[in-house]
């Protein structure tokens, strides 16, 4: 038998932290965590004997359990855990069965479940992000006045640094940083019952009635005891049909797959052999020509910036949920929610690897620099003629020259020179200087140095 999914067509999440943290076996753990913490916090409210909560965390073992078998007969109910709840009743004594999954929906345990993987999944993501942030810093440090060109539109513009595209980058990964730590520490435990309402927690009978003087607060106890169980937040109300952490989380998501689409875009084009600025360090081969040293990293990023927004457009579609448990909205989360953490998860261990090894080609920049020749600073001449000959004859002068150089195949400091002669107001100007690419960097260094300062 062919296994299900080996990630034989996944590469940006084989073998990553992500796809451990969100694999078959780890949702079914995750649901079995869910399902002890639920009786032990009946246990802590007075609502279950303490051995119940030991028993029931015991046989909560995801290896004494058949994944497949629990897909299969998930099939009937039309989710997995009914049939887990079947065979977690079957796993404990007789005395224990009735404090299994008592009071609680399926979709509650597998919500929870759901916030568990993800908690434990954007553990190493953030970790990856971290070393992601701390690679591109010390390459805007070392190239904080490395000068490149800048490409606006596919076409040279102007000058600017290597440094302040690398502080770019990272500006980028903490902002995804930020968001997926804000989303983390907010995931929540759901806990609503039948209809959201906790109401069959309310006419359990405590162990001791001294426990609780107001029935009708029991359910509020457990929803809080749950979550500190679980080291997830306790929500405000059940959210069985108000879908904001999913959609939260979504957005984090998809933002982050964003931000570092934006790293591996650039680092295609600055690494095409024509352009050469920035190599892989360790490029992948080809089947069939053997010189080539593929920018593979980058390429599973940009794959991953490219699927995530549709991922999320179907999370976020989720939220118009009919009812206070809805039918389809609910079910449609499951699969994209889980590729999406293992597409951005994946894509932050590749951006990590590849930050960390990323090699950049200074001299490479400067070559390109002088592509144009000396046009690349016509933003510079504009300003400087404008001063001494109005601001439409400059336009007019540098238009001229820009469209002799190029047809003449010439640099534009040597047209200029002739303008210079024709141009009075223009005599003494150091054409040398000003047609220095390294020259009309601008702010680039104090901007890099600020992006810098950011924790």
């Amino acid at each position: 038998m062919y296994e299900s999914d080996a990630g034989l067509l996944a590469p940006g999440r084989a073998g990553s932290p992500a796809e451990t943290a969100t694999g078959d076996s780890a949702f079914l753990q995750a649901m079995l965590d869910a399902e002890a913490a639920l009786t032990r916090a009946q246990c802590d409210c007075g609502l279950a004997p303490a051995e119940a909560g030991r028993a029931v965390t015991a046989a909560a073992e995801a290896s004494r359990f058949d994944v497949r078998d629990v897909a299969l007969r998930a099939r009937a109910s039309g989710n997995p855990v009914t049939p887990l709840v079947v065979d977690l009743v079957a796993a404990v004594e007789q005395d224990v069965r009735p404090y299994v999954h008592r009071g609680a929906s399926s979709q509650d345990i597998l919500d929870t479940a759901a916030m568990l993987v993800a908690a434990r999944a954007l553990a190493p993501m953030l970790d990856d992000l971290a070393r992601a942030a701390d690679a591109v810093a010390r390459l805007a440090v070392a190239h904080r006045n490395t000068p490149m060109a800048g490409r606006t539109l596919t076409q040279h513009a102007v000058p600017t640094t290597f440094g302040l595209k690398a502080a770019g980058w990272r500006v980028l990964i903490l902002d995804a940083r930020d968001r997926l730590s804000a989303v983390r520490e907010s995931l929540p435990a759901q806990l609503g019952g039948a209809a959201g309402t906790l109401a069959a927690f309310n006419i359990f009978a405590p162990i001791d009635e001294a426990d609780f003087a107001d029935g009708d607060g029991r359910g509020l106890t457990v929803l809080q005891a749950f979550a500190n169980e679980l080291g997830l937040a306790e929500p405000l109300l059940p959210w069985i049909g108000l879908r904001t952490p999913i959609a939260d989380l979504a957005g984090a998501l998809a933002f982050t797959a964003g931000a570092l689409g934006k790293l591996a875009a650039d680092v295609l084009t600055l690494s095409r052999t024509e352009i050469g600025e920035v190599t892989e360090g360790r490029g992948g081969g080809s089947s069939t020509m053997p010189h080539k040293a593929n920018p593979v990293r980058a390429t599973l990023i940009a794959a991953a910036a490219r699927r995530a927004p549709g991922l999320a457009a179907t999370l976020y579609g989720s939220l118009a949920a009919d009812d206070e448990r809805p039918a389809g909205p609910w079910h449609a989360e499951w699969e994209p929610l889980r590729e999406l953490l293992r597409l951005v998860g994946g894509a932050a261990h590749d951006a990590a690897e590849l930050t960390d090894g990323l090699r950049v080609v200074p001299y490479a920049m400067r070559e390109n620099l002088q592509l144009t020749d000396g046009l690349i600073v016509s933003e510079r001449l504009a300003a400087v003629f404008a001063e001494r000959i109005g601001r439409e004859r400059a336009q007019e002068v540098l238009v001229s020259a820009a469209a002799r150089a190029r047809a003449e195949a010439t640099d534009l400091a040597d047209v200029l020179a002739d303008v210079l002669e024709e141009e009075p107001e223009l005599a003494g100007l150091d054409l040398t200087d000003l047609t220095e690419p390294a020259r009309y960097t601008g702010c680039a260094g104090p901007l890099t140095d600020r992006a810098l300062d950011r924790g």
